[in-house]
């Protein structure tokens, strides 16, 4: 559906009042797009109903400055709406002018309007803090960050607080800004993928996936099944990689050194997998439009023996971790997100599945090679707590270490299939990668990060991105984030942000 605007009254509400009916009669909410269209700008909200892909779309006319706004029936969308703010200078109604996001602007600076081209637009990059939202007697704010101790990524969180609770927080992500959908215009298809792994360097491979998915969709191309075997390899390695990451974070901050050192080898077992298998330890270079660039590195023998090794380490540490008092009580009742909160914002991951949410694209919209594998979705889970949030990341990992061993039997046989074709001269074509040819359309592409569901909107003409829209799981998820603390205190700081397992840099974009 595509609704234009005529006046400034709005009167007809008809877009925000379309999609909300939509949300409430069992739809998700995925996200909201800016785009350039012929005449002015779209606002698409995109939404997911079982298998299927919803869109509203509302045409913005050339001049027009506000449209109506979303996030007063669909709370999940006010980000989005700030993203929006900042990056094209169209302001939703209903509310008053909110904190900048990704984007903040010198004053009296043009907006950068990415769907408008030319040159980019001068920006302040250090900007004052906003005035407290939080007054009475003896209440402070801590400004953490963007530079704290550690190796921690550009973030800033404002902490108003009379003492040790956290009443209020804000978050201000764009120190990390890139104007990585901005580089994305007039690239090629291949270098488009280049770009799409470095949005999110933790999340590389389902960058990539969910960029190529909506690549190949325009296409009409199908991957080989050989290559959707690789494709969940690398994917689910990811996964195992994240999830002992934030483990690892876990740890630090409850002074485990122990646990510390060992989470931190198996991660570090991990990512030497990975780079066995494809030369980059994050798994770069080896998903392509139309499925991946060759063989993995190892066999599928070598890497079933590998996979069995690191789970049986793995679950043996896990066991002591979660048998430590010490450690566990610290996570206990800790950033509490109850399923309320999270059906509101429609959360993604383990955090949305630590609270009630069943989402999980590899088995709602399979891709790659998850529709025929048997994907073991683990039951959802609602405590809601940072407790709660790890016990789902190391179910995800046993899921992960399952659907690995199934991969690597598709690659053994997808081997002795090629031999067999090869000795009697029937091998025709390549098992890894079918041709996308310079074609032109949009389409949505996906894929379940480690951190949840990963969108990609993706207009193509003859070959080359005309835009990229991307819309991470961490950016999805950290509108919720400052939601987790009004009944914690700051010592509990870290704990729920290593729950939450977000990335700033897919996040600010």
């Amino acid at each position: 559906m595509v609704s234009a605007l005529e006046d400034d009254a709005f009167a007809d509400n008809a877009f925000p009042a379309a999609v909300a009916d939509r949300v409430e009669h069992g739809a998700r909410f995925v996200g909201l797009f800016a785009t350039s269209a012929p005449g002015g700008t779209r606002i698409l909200a995109v939404l997911a109903r079982g298998h299927a892909i919803e869109q509203e779309a509302l045409l913005l006319p050339a001049g027009r400055t506000r449209y109506p706004g979303l996030a007063q029936r669909v709370p999940a969308a006010e980000w989005y709406e700030r993203a929006i703010l900042d990056l094209h200078g169209l302001e939703p109604t209903g509310r008053s002018r909110p904190d900048p996001l990704v984007f903040p602007l010198r004053s009296g600076a043009g907006w950068p309007r990415p769907t408008a081209g030319g040159p980019p637009r001068p920006t302040d990059p250090d900007p004052p803090s906003p005035p407290p939202s939080l007054q009475g007697e003896g209440v402070f704010t801590i400004p953490y960050g963007p530079v704290r101790s550690g190796v921690f990524e550009a973030v800033e969180y404002l902490v108003e607080t009379p003492g040790e609770d956290i009443p209020h927080l804000r978050t201000r992500v764009f120190y990390k800004h890139r104007g990585i959908e901005k580089r994305f215009e007039d690239m090629s298809i291949d270098d488009g993928v280049l770009l799409a792994e470095r949005y999110e360097g933790v999340a590389s491979v389902a960058h990539a996936m969910a960029f190529c998915g909506a690549v190949e969709r325009v296409a009409g191309v199908e991957i080989p099944p050989a290559a959707g075997a690789v494709r969940v390899v690398h994917a689910e390695l990811e996964r195992i990689a994240n999830h002992l990451d934030s483990t690892v974070r876990h740890v630090e901050g409850a002074g485990q050194a122990v646990a510390f050192a060992r989470f931190s080898l198996h991660k570090e077992r991990v990512m030497r997998l990975r780079g066995q298998l494809s030369g980059s330890r994050f798994g770069r270079g080896v998903i392509v439009p139309g499925g991946v660039s060759g063989a993995p590195g190892l066999g599928g023998a070598e890497l079933l023996q590998a996979v069995d090794r690191l789970e049986k380490a793995i679950r043996a540490d896990c066991r002591l971790l979660l048998a430590t008092p010490s450690f566990v009580d610290r996570l206990r009742g800790t950033g509490v997100v109850s399923p309320e909160l999270a059906a509101r914002y429609t959360l993604v991951g383990p955090v949305g599945r630590a609270s009630g949410q069943h989402e999980d694209v590899r088995v709602s919209r399979p891709y790659a090679a998850y529709g025929h594998l048997g994907q073991p979705l683990a039951e959802p889970r609602s405590d809601g707590d940072a407790l709660t949030r790890l016990h789902v990341r190391f179910d995800e990992m046993w899921g992960s270490f399952h659907l690995l061993r199934q991969a690597a039997d598709d690659l053994d046989r997808t081997e002795a299939d090629r031999t067999e074709a090869d000795r009697t001269g029937r091998g025709t074509g390549s098992p890894w990668r079918n041709a996308v040819g310079p074609v032109s359309g949009e389409a949505l592409g996906w894929a379940e990060a480690p951190q949840g569901e990963v969108a990609y909107l993706v207009e193509l003409h003859e070959g080359s991105l005309v835009h990229a829209r991307v819309r991470s799981a961490s950016f999805h998820n950290l509108a919720a984030f400052a939601l987790a603390f009004p009944h914690d205190i700051l010592t509990d700081f870290a704990f729920i942000e290593a729950s939450f397992g977000l990335s700033i840099a897919g996040a600010s974009g």
